[in-house]
């Protein structure tokens, strides 16, 4: 009789240990909230280590060992899908913040970030190891090209096709949506633009349908989009309308990551929660020639610019500058004996506005010839400035500051010119575009950057609470 009876160490780990576990488990479950700040601790600032983060820390399971007991591998195999992505996600968050805390440096064959250019270089390189090592996408398969999985990938607006495509194929794509981290929702912008958009109807409402169409059909078919409301989806578009055709959708609008080119503050871009994507120009589809200038000693002209007049920033830069200095090589179209690229490398600054929109290819173009970007915009996101110092290889300039640009410029001391235009060399591996892709270039970057906002907000279960 006394040998059926249970022990007093199998009585406390039945009536004690197992319920403390699952009521704690419990309540944090209950507890998570979205964050909606993002911050990238300041270099050599201690980083801040809030309560949601020790909370989630301590709570992800370690994994199962040897000596692990029957009862811990049964309360590890009640933990959901979205619980396991948070906790590996707390255990990601927590190594980045030792690295900077500690200042590590990473083993790194290829690549080990170094310099000016970056915020915190340790803790951007531990994110990047980690990002390759975890970061999970899903792409819903639904829809059909070429309003979905398909944009174009030439012309002004191409980088948004070849980010689409990479996508897909890229090995950080999932098939089992139990393994994800954020969900792809594949609406091509550019294709609702050039085959949905009805020439002289102002309505957005048609477009605005289309995503709003699409975004209920993921979300009656599969459970992901309702269980966190869409804030592990992401979109992706280059074109000047992504903003307006996203905002159609509300969730989509407030709560998803929108990767956008057009990231304009005043238009409700967001950049604790959507990430900024360059505009990247290739003529042909291609890098090939783009890369590569000559040194600041011989670049004889001190600024140029050319380009159509859109907007009222390149109305006044064209009112102050056109053709009225040797030295401030502004047009609106260049003469037949000057080369677009040409003037480019001779160049040692390169003006780039805003147009309609904020976004320009021109900021990338200047990084690839070696001439350093003068950004003329209101309100714009940089792409990566959450990684990387646009100060050290970039100026800005005010609309105000138009009449004095020669001076402003002028102002610049040489060896604060030479050291920008010697880091924006270094700097542009982030913005090439490679097929395939190769590690640190844009599509990494844009990745890097949809990776640190997922880590950013600590998510439940909709349906269990």
């Amino acid at each position: 009789m006394a040998d059926s009876l249970p022990s007093s160490s199998s009585k406390l780990v039945y009536f004690v240990v197992i319920p403390l576990i699952l009521a704690s488990a419990l309540v944090l479950i209950l507890n998570q909230k979205p964050s909606t700040t993002y911050s990238w601790p300041d270099s050599g600032a201690p980083p801040p280590v809030s309560a949601k983060d020790r909370e989630l820390t301590s709570w992800a399971p370690p994994p199962p060992t040897a000596a692990a007991t029957m009862e811990d591998q049964i309360v590890e195999k009640n933990y959901s899908d979205l619980e396991r992505a948070e906790a590996s996600l707390a255990r990601a968050r927590a190594r980045i913040q030792e690295a900077q805390r500690s200042n590590q440096t990473s083993y790194d064959p290829d690549y080990v970030p170094s310099g000016p250019m970056y915020r915190n270089p340790n803790a951007f390189h531990r994110s990047y190891l980690e990002m390759e090592k975890l970061f999970r996408i899903y792409v819903y398969e639904d829809g059909d090209p070429p309003l979905f999985h398909y944009s174009k990938s030439l012309g002004i607006l191409g980088i948004e096709g070849i980010l689409i495509h990479h996508i897909e194929i890229s090995n950080f794509r999932t098939r089992d949506p139990g393994k994800a981290h954020v969900f792809f929702v594949p609406i091509s912008a550019q294709s609702i633009a050039n085959y949905a958009y009805v020439i002289h109807n102002r309505a957005w409402s048609p477009l605005q349908n289309i995503a709003r169409d699409y975004v209920n059909l993921i979300s009656t078919k599969y459970p992901y989009w309702n269980r966190t409301l869409g804030h592990d989806h992401f979109m992706l578009a280059c074109h000047d309308w992504a903003p307006k055709i996203s905002k159609g959708v509300p969730l989509l609008f407030k709560n998803s990551i929108r990767v956008l080119c057009n990231a304009n503050t005043s238009e409700g871009f967001k950049p604790s929660v959507d990430v900024s994507m360059p505009e990247i120009y290739l003529p042909g589809g291609k890098m090939d020639g783009l890369i590569g200038g000559p040194p600041p000693s011989t670049r004889s002209v001190l600024v140029f610019y050319s380009g159509g007049v859109h907007g009222y920033i390149r109305q006044i830069l064209m009112d102050q500058w056109k053709d009225k200095d040797p030295e401030v090589q502004i047009h609106e179209y260049l003469p037949r004996n000057m080369s677009y690229y040409g003037m480019f490398r001779k160049s040692k600054y390169c003006i780039c506005p805003s147009g309609w929109e904020v976004a320009s290819p021109r900021t990338v173009e200047a990084l690839y010839t070696g001439c350093v970007p003068v950004l003329l915009k209101d309100h714009y996101a940089k792409p990566f400035d959450d990684v990387l110092d646009w100060s050290k290889f970039s100026v800005d300039i005010r609309v105000s500051q138009i009449p004095e640009l020669k001076n402003v410029l002028k102002a610049i001391p040489e060896e604060r010119y030479i050291e920008m235009q010697r880091i924006g060399v270094e700097v542009r591996r982030h913005f090439e575009v490679n097929f395939p892709p190769k590690r640190y270039d844009v599509f990494h970057m844009i990745l890097h950057s949809i990776w640190l906002r997922r880590m950013n907000v600590q998510l439940h279960d909709t349906y269990e609470n």
